[in-house]
């Protein structure tokens, strides 16, 4: 395929299984009917090749091309990437320090002609994750550097249990690692009312009972409610590095990560983030 039909979704997805620009074709269908029984049922779901085969390559090239502006610092961080409170009881799940040991690419450093950032701009995706989520419609972030992401781990790294400031996540694996990297779950754990402070505790002393695991491979996408799940991506194993595109949506426009949340990831903030309580749609701890 020329660059001309990279342009177009149908040089990116296989339009054939997801239609995105035809809500009406019957294959649309089947995947959202798939997708929100299994988003109901275990609390995510995978749309297993989404990008085509013969454009994985590229996807992974165009990863490693950006994954050298990654922010590396190591951060001792909680679940909810909080500034430490003291006065916090002991039992409290953000007194529990974790080492967070990944690193990510801002929006701003990804070129505007990726792979990624054109799946990530496509109407037609919106419309098809909306259904796929049961929402009027989704919001690309506002946010400058989180809405699209990569999150790089290289050998011996990992990314530690966290919440998402986005209800809405969808991930792209574009590079394997070649052991470990497992993508870790605990569907619905908090909900907008209720923190369930005992049970993400409990997680963190080593509770395996809430975990579920997803299997990824490059070219799938992965949808899940991010900031209701707790969840983390183990200790990445031999040589190479694990890198998934994070492709972030909200149910309303304007989310924006916080200041601390927003250094913490990426290493500086913008005017946008000083903001960022005013866009949430709950009271949880971010």
């Amino acid at each position: 395929m020329g660059s001309d039909v990279i342009d177009t979704v149908d040089g990116i997805v296989d339009t054939r299984r997801y239609p995105l620009d035809d809500p009406d074709d019957p294959a649309w269908h089947d995947v959202v009917a798939r997708a929100r029984a299994e988003l109901r049922a275990q609390g995510a779901t995978v749309l297993r090749d989404v990008v085509r085969p013969e454009r994985r390559e590229l996807l992974r090239a165009q990863g490693d091309q950006v994954a050298g502006a990654a922010h590396t610092d190591v951060a001792r961080v909680n679940v909810y990437n909080t500034d430490p409170d003291a006065d916090l009881p002991d039992e409290h799940p953000a007194r529990v320090v974790l080492q967070r040991r990944n690193a990510f690419v801002a929006r701003d450093r990804i070129p505007a002609g990726h792979l990624v950032q054109r799946l990530y701009a496509h109407p037609g995706l919106h419309r098809l994750l909306a259904a796929c989520f049961e929402v009027p419609a989704v919001h690309p972030l506002a946010d400058p550097y989180a809405g699209l992401t990569l999150n790089v781990v290289t050998p011996g790294g990992d990314h530690p249990w966290h919440f998402d400031t986005n209800e809405i996540a969808v991930s792209l694996l574009t590079r394997a690692p070649e052991g470990g990297g497992a993508f870790e779950y605990c569907p619905g754990i908090r909900a907008a009312g209720d923190e369930n402070h005992a049970g993400v505790r409990a997680v963190l002393d080593g509770d395996r009972g809430p975990v579920r695991r997803l299997d990824l491979r490059p070219g799938d996408l992965q949808l899940f409610r991010g900031r209701f799940s707790l969840h983390r991506v183990s200790t990445v194993h031999g040589n190479a590095a694990r890198h998934a595109a994070i492709l972030a949506f909200s149910d309303r426009p304007g989310v924006v990560g916080s200041p601390t949340r927003t250094r913490q990831l990426f290493g500086r903030i913008a005017p946008e983030h000083l903001a960022a309580a005013t866009v949430r749609g709950d009271t949880l701890l971010d």
